[in-house]
């Protein structure tokens, strides 16, 4: 059935729970920015920018207020979501503060393993027939975050809120454990020490090295096709040596595969191909260690289910069922 979006719904004062979350998440950083003040490069400028956050989330607050409907509802709840652009860099900010641990990770992954994962499965599957599809599978995680939620959207409109919070409280927790673990992953770390070093098992530890140093060089691969070069091109614009454990890439497209089979298993069965791609993606371009992709997994499921219980303890009776009335 399609949505009145442009019908006028009984006005709500209160925040939508994904703005609650953001406003919680966006209070906790800037108390350790106050903390971290006299260290940080630029803390002045990342205050006012929360407090531009803070601003726009009001101000798209009174809009639905002037004009409460279900569109105006639905934008509240997406700019929140677009935010996540913002917080996620922001998170480099943080822990570039702190010794780098990247050594401790590639030495359990030589210990477990024997070997490094990344390097040998970029050595085993070398050529255009598993660098494109690979790459397609990276690329593919933001495309699936969007079908999921305009699945939502559109079809189960009832559960977009708690699909939003969910998904926006999971990278929250996510880009927490970033802040205080401080791991950039095979692609920052292996150029940082050298490839001699990597070959011959000496994983050093080199501290604040990426304080200064956040260049990250072209990928491993010399057939440069085009979804290759759409994730050269992103990671250029986006990517912080940061966020490496556990892979969030990993963690949140499992929870998009959750919802999907929870709507539609159908769904569920388009995507699967685009998911197996992305996470062998991870480790492929040297994104993430293969111990990552495993704490993906695991902190998928746990941080489904507390956000999921965070939202049904909090915010299930939350003023967005207004709208649907």
């Amino acid at each position: 059935m399609a949505l009145d979006w442009f019908k006028r719904v009984e006005d709500s004062k209160g925040l939508f729970a994904v703005e609650s979350i953001s406003l919680i998440y966006n209070a906790l950083t800037t108390l350790l920015i106050l903390c971290l003040y006299g260290r940080m490069d630029h803390p002045g400028q990342m205050l006012l920018e929360r407090v531009g956050i803070v601003a726009i989330t009001f101000a798209l607050i009174y809009l639905y207020r002037k004009y409460p409907c279900r569109l105006s509802a639905f934008v509240r709840m997406a700019v929140q979501m677009s935010f996540l652009a913002y917080w996620y860099p922001d998170t480099f900010e943080f822990n570039r503060l702190f010794p780098n641990l990247d050594h401790l990770f590639a030495s359990a992954e030589q210990w477990i393993f024997c070997c490094q994962p990344s390097v040998e499965f970029m050595k085993v599957c070398s050529g255009m027939w598993f660098s494109e599809p690979f790459n397609l599978g990276y690329f593919a995680y933001y495309p699936m975050i969007a079908i999921v939620a305009i699945y939502y959207f559109v079809f189960r409109f009832e559960w977009f809120e708690k699909v939003s919070f969910v998904l926006v409280t999971s990278f929250f927790i996510y880009y927490l454990i970033y802040i205080f673990i401080p791991v950039a992953g095979p692609q920052f770390y292996f150029p940082a020490i050298g490839m001699d070093n990597v070959t011959a098992e000496n994983f050093l530890s080199i501290g604040d090295y990426f304080n200064h140093n956040a260049i990250l060089l072209p990928g491993p691969d010399t057939h440069q096709g085009l979804f290759y070069s759409l994730v050269e091109a992103s990671q250029e614009v986006g990517e912080r040596p940061t966020a490496a454990f556990p892979s969030s890439h990993v963690g949140i497209s499992t929870i998009l595969m959750i919802m999907a089979w929870r709507v539609n298993k159908k769904l569920s069965y388009v995507l699967a191909p685009f998911y197996v791609l992305l996470c062998c993606a991870t480790v492929y371009i040297q994104a993430h260690y293969l111990i990552d992709v495993f704490a993906g997994w695991i902190s998928a499921v746990c941080i489904y289910l507390v956000s999921t219980w965070m939202y049904k303890r909090w915010f299930a009776s939350s003023v967005f069922r207004t709208i649907l009335k």
